[in-house]
């Protein structure tokens, strides 16, 4: 083979691989995300079914933790309380002995957060919850999270605020921030967002605080 013909088929390979790099970014963002469409007492069945999600077949082995393998929005369908978080890389669910969800827990983040994100990303699913009839409880000792100099130094030395949240008698929400510790030197601060969704029983001021 010839310089110029080598010079020529490598501009080709080039060319093709350029163009299926296009062709796989626009494949990508068209392709809707993955969700989880759910809510707490229907059956994991129902909910494979009803979701696009590479949520497991549900055996005897893993009903406790049934997780995504791809990042996944979840839909929280009830018609009253409904709310959508960003796509969560974590997304677990529990199923009881009759195959029916009664609990989730999901970080809705892709990947660890600078403090003012993760802060943003936890106000803003507030926000959502008051807006669906859900009310803060426990806040004498555990406030909503807020964007504030107290809170945020609350936050970075690891007192990992916490905060409930109920919908009538039927759901509650926990929901905290903290900081993410790792590999990553010790300026590059990272935070995690804990999202714990069940059914009954709920807390009470009585028991919970």
């Amino acid at each position: 083979m010839t310089e110029a013909r080598t010079k020529k088929w490598r501009w080709q390979v080039a060319g093709l691989l350029l163009g299926f790099a296009l062709v796989w970014e626009i494949y990508v963002k068209a392709k809707p995300a993955d969700e989880v469409v759910l809510t707490i007492g229907e059956s994991y069945s129902q909910i494979r079914q009803q979701s696009r999600s590479t949520l497991p077949l549900l055996t005897g082995d893993n009903r406790i933790n049934l997780y995504v393998r791809r990042p996944a929005v979840l839909l929280f369908s009830d018609p009253q309380y409904g709310f959508v978080t960003p796509a969560a890389k974590l997304l677990s669910l529990y199923a009881d002995q009759d195959g029916n969800v009664t609990q989730l827990t999901l970080s809705p983040q892709v990947e660890t957060l600078p403090l003012d994100e993760a802060i943003a990303t936890a106000v803003a699913l507030q926000d959502q919850l008051r807006r669906a009839h859900w009310r803060p409880v426990l806040t004498a000792d555990h406030p909503p999270i807020t964007d504030t100099s107290t809170m945020r130094a609350e936050i970075r030395a690891g007192a990992d605020p916490q905060t409930f949240w109920q919908a009538g008698d039927k759901y509650q929400v926990s929901l905290d921030v903290r900081r993410f510790k790792h590999a990553n030197p010790a300026n590059d601060e990272r935070y995690l967002i804990t999202l714990q969704l069940s059914g009954p029983p709920l807390m009470t001021e009585q028991n919970g605080g």
